[in-house]
């Protein structure tokens, strides 16, 4: 007997697909459903997404709301719409054909405020811990402040109590000031424990010591998480367990080195094919972006795409009028754009448009190989750290009017794993595409960022000289010199910078950078504060005590060198005609 669940699933895949549905990211995650319905390796099947689907149409109430005419919602079901039906049939439809394993274990899903979010996670994980009741299902709803948590938690305590299911035997509620939990015992018609659920609602404490066990995690608003080990702890609760399912939910923020800017721009990666990741299911609503990052936010249609729920939860009148105000509105409209539209927007300290950076790095695409091999010459930067952070190597070169950055990170490994939870900086995920080398020493170690200008020089790159400054990197400096390097003493001043520094905004502004497409210099470009001062001049530093600027430092170093000995060949060129 056919599903019509699955018919309805499919159909709106199809829609989003065709354009009938405007849906933005999620045209690549639809066209991907559709492809892997054609797949010899996993098979599709309806039995626990429709049980799924039921369960929370049946369980679930709206315990406050209006629809869109002004009825109201309290105590009424929760009828999911299209995009929600879509999402249950992806997390626990798929199945490794002729196995009982389920293809997806990892979920990360990205929809903008007012579409109906707490109360789907409130259904999901209940439904999902009956689903799953025969193992002993052990769910965790949690967020970075409990009161975000307490919030789907709230909604499934309202339900059982609204049916009753508190009354029933085996039913067991705790909800204080040291515990929130709802425990659900199941029986056989002999009176045998044949299956348990319980739900736990908490803050994602990456300190906590407690022991953490569960099959299923829902993770909530992972933007405002500050370390990815509160996300990660609840993904290592779950190892035992064959059919587990991690879910990572958000919206927009406006710190782009976060942990929830991070999952997003790996589900970007999977979406558009640059990783493979069968296990991982993403679904990601949000306003198109020309290459500059800029959003026509006034635009109906964009409303539409970034919100799965227009016309259902969403009022498109008043999306209209919310834009409308945000047009006039700077700050307004940098919070509509980003809760309305759920385009990550910039923090407001920093200097740089980032989206400027990256539309003119797309513009080019030379490997390392043919820009060693260009006809040129390259003046190199470096900015080392004092003791154990991160240091930065850099090469700048000019050819037929486009700027090439070419940049190298170095951190001791020892400090690495502090660090990298610490201060949310991605070190390992740059140590892998090869942007950055671990140093096999508890502090920075001088030889490796010379073996490495050594390496170029050996690549074919003629590096004519480099600034560094010498206060600080005295044994860098006397290697460097004794390696046959051209090093330039080169102090930190604002007045010998700034050429550099505005050199850089300006090629990026005007489509002439490239920097390899590295994550790492973008990440630091991202953390640049700036004050101008009179003549034009700026200082430039980081935008907040765990960021880093050190690659885009390293950058103006060698942009600095190049612009001097530019204007002394300019001189030269004039004395003698």
């Amino acid at each position: 007997m056919g599903s019509k669940f699955k018919d309805q699933v499919i159909q709106y895949a199809k829609n989003v697909v065709s354009g009938k549905v405007k849906a933005g990211g999620n045209v690549r995650e639809c066209k991907r459903f559709l492809d892997d319905l054609n797949r010899d390796d996993i098979e599709l099947r309806t039995r626990d997404p429709d049980l799924v689907i039921m369960l929370i149409q049946k369980l679930i109430v709206h315990k406050q709301g209006e629809t869109l005419e002004g009825q109201p919602l309290m105590n009424k079901p929760l009828i999911l719409q299209h995009f929600q039906m879509f999402i249950v049939y992806n997390l626990v439809g798929w199945y490794w054909k002729g196995s009982n394993i389920r293809r997806i274990n990892e979920a990360f899903i990205y929809i903008p405020r007012k579409n109906g979010k707490t109360l789907f996670v409130a259904g999901l994980a209940f439904a999902l811990g009956i689903l799953e009741r025969k193992s002993g299902a052990r769910i965790y709803i949690s967020a970075a402040a409990l009161k975000q948590a307490m919030e789907a938690f709230d909604d499934i305590l309202y339900s059982v109590r609204y049916y009753g299911i508190d009354q029933e035997e085996g039913t067991v509620i705790h909800d204080n000031n040291m515990e929130h939990s709802i425990e659900l015992n199941f029986y056989d018609n002999n009176g045998r424990t044949s299956g348990s659920l319980r739900i736990d609602a908490m803050a994602a404490n990456p300190d906590a010591q407690d022991s953490f066990n569960c099959n299923i995690a829902i993770c909530d608003e992972i933007h405002a998480f500050k370390k990815a080990a509160q996300y990660n702890r609840f993904k290592e609760a779950m190892k035992a367990y064959t059919n587990k399912l991690m879910i990572g939910i958000t919206t927009a923020g406006d710190n782009v080195n976060s942990f929830g800017y991070q999952r997003l721009q790996y589900a970007e990666k999977v979406l558009d094919g640059l990783a493979k990741d069968d296990a991982f299911f993403c679904f990601v609503s949000h306003a198109d972006a020309d290459d500059k990052g800029n959003v026509d936010f006034l635009n109906p249609e964009q409303h539409e795409k970034a919100n799965p729920s227009y016309g259902v939860t969403i009022r498109p009148s008043d999306m209209m009028n919310d834009a409308m105000q945000a047009q006039n509105d700077p700050q307004q409209r940098k919070d509509y754009i980003s809760r309305s539209l759920n385009v990550y927007t910039n923090a407001m300290r920093a200097w740089f448009d980032i989206e400027e950076f990256r539309s003119s790095d797309k513009k080019y695409n030379w490997t390392i190989e043919e820009l060693a091999k260009l006809p040129i010459k390259w003046y190199g930067g470096a900015d080392l750290s004092r003791l154990y952070d991160l240091t930065a190597a850099a090469l700048f070169g000019h050819y037929k009017g486009v700027d090439i950055v070419i940049t190298h990170a170095f951190f001791p490994v020892v400090m690495a794993v502090r660090k990298a939870d610490e201060d949310n900086i991605p070190l390992f995920g740059w140590a892998d595409d090869g942007w950055l080398t671990m140093c096999n020493t508890p502090t920075v170690n001088a030889a490796d960022v010379v073996e490495w200008f050594k390496s170029m020089r050996r690549q074919g790159f003629r590096i004519e000289q480099i600034g560094q400054d010498r206060k600080f990197a005295r044994e860098f400096f006397t290697l460097m010199k004794s390696n046959g390097f051209n090093v330039v003493d080169q102090p930190q001043y604002s007045y010998v910078k700034s050429e550099g520094f505005r050199y850089i905004e300006k090629s990026a502004k005007d489509g002439n950078l490239y920097y390899l497409h590295s994550d790492a210099y973008e990440y630091c470009v991202a953390n640049v504060h700036a004050i101008e001062k009179t003549d034009d001049l700026v200082h430039f530093e980081k935008i907040g005590k765990t960021t880093r600027i050190d690659l885009f430092d390293a950058s103006v170093f060698g942009c600095v060198r190049y612009l001097d000995n530019l204007d002394r060949a300019k001189a030269a060129a004039q004395w003698w005609g």
